[in-house]
């Protein structure tokens, strides 16, 4: 699948500069079409459980609902009834209700844009890419990597040490009161664990000679290659033939301090 094949650090750029671009923009009729080409592009060209897509979307949507409740509930009542619209036998002002969906649009435009990088990216690879293309110190890129490998580790011990406490007798939690105390039972075998893991990994690195040197050797290197320019070039192709098209219509917003 293409998306997965873009180099990681040419993806999160061009992610990051097409949300600076979309954070401008004030009309709904924009971030809504984009959506719904980022959602397609997402589906069609990436190799991922659908499901638990659209549960990540999910959530991201109930917060931009939160967004479009909060901003009309809180908007003033205008004097004028022409400019006010009725919602549902609510009374909103027009401009509030356009300012509420465009905020409420761009969230979730921010969030397809998100979901697209973690559903089709290697974060193996991303710290790799940070590394050699845009040259993040190896001491930190790495720790960020052995932070990111523990936690599934982690998962997995606190469930062997609930199970073993389970196993030894101990009664479930039942009030607020008696969970902290159960939490903290868990707290110190895991902190315990973890420091054991990071003192193997630092003698494991240090063994193997690593000292934080940028010029070293990697098992994997990772190019820029022209298919990679492809995905900046197609993505602000298609934003700014919207913001044209937009201009165009007559329904184009620029941010002007509307909040």
């Amino acid at each position: 699948m293409y998306l997965h094949n873009v180099n990681p650090s040419i993806k999160a750029l061009t992610i990051l500069g097409l949300v600076f671009v979309l954070a401008f923009l004030f009309d709904p009729i924009t971030p809504l079409l984009f959506i719904i080409w980022t959602l397609s592009i997402t589906m069609i060209f990436g190799s991922f459980r659908k499901k638990y897509y659209f549960l990540y979307f999910f959530t991201f949507f109930i917060f931009a609902a939160g967004m479009l409740w909060s901003t009309i509930a809180f908007a003033d009542t205008p004097n004028n009834p022409a400019d006010q619209v009725t919602l549902a036998g609510w009374e909103v002002p027009k401009e509030d209700l356009f300012v509420a969906i465009s905020l409420s649009l761009r969230i979730l435009a921010f969030a397809t844009l998100s979901l697209l990088f973690i559903f089709t990216t290697n974060m193996v690879h991303f710290i790799l890419s940070l590394i050699q293309q845009l040259k993040l110190p190896p001491k930190l890129a790495y720790g960020i990597l052995a932070g990111y490998r523990f936690l599934p580790l982690m998962k997995t011990e606190f469930q062997q040490i609930r199970a073993a406490h389970r196993i030894r007798g101990m009664n479930q939690a039942s009030s607020l009161k008696e969970k902290i105390k159960q939490y903290k039972r868990f707290v110190i075998p895991l902190l315990a664990g973890a420091i054991r893991k990071a003192e193997r990994t630092a003698i494991a690195m240090e063994s193997k000679g690593f000292t934080g040197d940028r010029n070293r050797t990697y098992y994997r290197n990772l190019y820029v290659t022209k298919k990679d320019w492809l995905f900046p070039i197609i993505m602000f192709t298609v934003l700014g033939g919207l913001i044209t098209l937009s201009i165009i219509f007559n329904y184009f917003a620029w941010y002007n301090g509307q909040f």
